[in-house]
């Protein structure tokens, strides 16, 4: 079997059924998610052990293969045509490779086209600070995070660093100057590549993902001092993302870290991608700008009370995800049902779609 030959068949296979993923594993035939679904493409046969090594090692680079040897998994993006792009990971189970593929849309969509709430061009607007994405793995964040940055490549000239892992969205040249690194091909990791852009004359910084103290350290450093600062997180909501980035300071450092937020962050965007009556996928948002109300319950360690303030500033432009997911139902794209699957307060979301139809 030519796997080079191969792999871009399934890879064109998966774009064309419109997928979201391409999974290969021996024991099964490649299988793709559309619409969360799985499903096996037809007439391909069950991969054998040495099927899936075979298209495994097809896909890698020497360095590749050799990080893959030592660390039994890798990521990376692989790209076909010129312009399809893939975020791939590599892993090994049951010592057998298997292989995930996200695939990466070639054009990098608006926040409009992506149905996104207007009001999150506040970011696109915005001088410095610090912008959080977050929500489950699957949903959407990276996406939103590169429409934010793209739309201010479009709009003024600023020097934009890219810190990720592997490389997603290619941005293309327009009114801003912009340098993208991979870490482990660009540099070591997320936190030294922070720090060493600090040195950089950026205007805007995206990272990846909050990993680790040191990263968040400096992110929220680089807010302060007069950048702007996009990242993701795997949180629920505006509430845990603070806790969160608190959390991971040692005891007598939370104060500080505290009063850093309270002053830095902008806001933080919590959202889901819910399945569609008619197919495809609505997004629902939790929405939190940092006003004077949010400053002050973080600096005093309320943060409980933050989903409070949210509730009742929809004026400017804050949404609870039950508001936004029965803003969903009431407009009929998406089932109650559905949206009952998504929300964190069942019960709240009932009464509010009650109230509403």
């Amino acid at each position: 079997m030519d796997y080079k030959k191969q792999i871009i068949k399934l890879l064109e296979t998966a774009i064309t059924m419109g997928a979201s993923d391409l999974h290969i594993s021996s024991g099964y035939p490649p299988i793709l998610r559309i619409t969360k679904e799985l499903i096996e493409i037809d007439g391909e046969n069950v991969l054998a052990p040495q099927d899936s090594e075979g298209l495994a090692m097809a896909l890698m680079t020497d360095q590749q293969q050799s990080r893959f040897k030592t660390e039994k998994q890798v990521d990376f993006a692989y790209q076909i045509n010129g312009s399809s792009r893939f975020r791939v990971n590599v892993f090994i189970q049951r010592g057998m490779i298997s292989v995930a593929f996200r695939v990466i849309a070639s054009k990098i969509k608006t926040i409009e086209e992506l149905g996104l709430p207007a009001v999150l061009n506040t970011f696109v607007t915005a001088q410095q600070g610090f912008v959080l994405i977050t929500g489950p793995t699957s949903h959407g964040k990276s996406t939103t995070m590169a429409s934010i940055v793209d739309q201010i490549n479009h709009q003024r000239a600023e020097h934009i660093i890219t810190i990720e892992d592997p490389i997603e969205y290619i941005f293309v040249k327009d009114k801003s100057l912009i340098n993208q690194r991979e870490v482990g091909k660009d540099t070591i990791s997320f936190s030294q590549a922070l720090k060493a852009s600090l040195r950089e004359d950026p205007d805007v910084i995206m990272v990846g993902e909050m990993r680790d103290l040191e990263t968040i350290s400096t992110a929220v450093t680089a807010a302060e001092t007069g950048h702007l600062v996009l990242s993701t997180l795997h949180t629920n909501s505006a509430g845990q993302t603070i806790h969160r980035l608190i959390d991971v300071f040692s005891a007598h450092q939370q104060n500080q870290i505290r009063s850093q937020l309270a002053s830095s962050l902008l806001g933080v965007v919590s959202q889901r991608l819910v399945p569609k009556i008619d197919g495809g996928f609505a997004v629902a948002c939790e929405i939190m700008f940092n006003n004077s109300a949010v400053a002050n319950l973080i600096r005093e360690n309320k943060i409980h009370e933050i989903p409070s303030v949210i509730e009742t500033s929809g004026n400017s432009g804050m949404s609870t995800l039950n508001k936004s997911l029965a803003d969903l139902v009431v407009t009929k794209e998406v089932s109650a049902e559905t949206a009952l699957r998504f929300s964190l307060n069942p019960l709240d979301l009932q009464s509010r779609i009650k109230r509403l139809t």
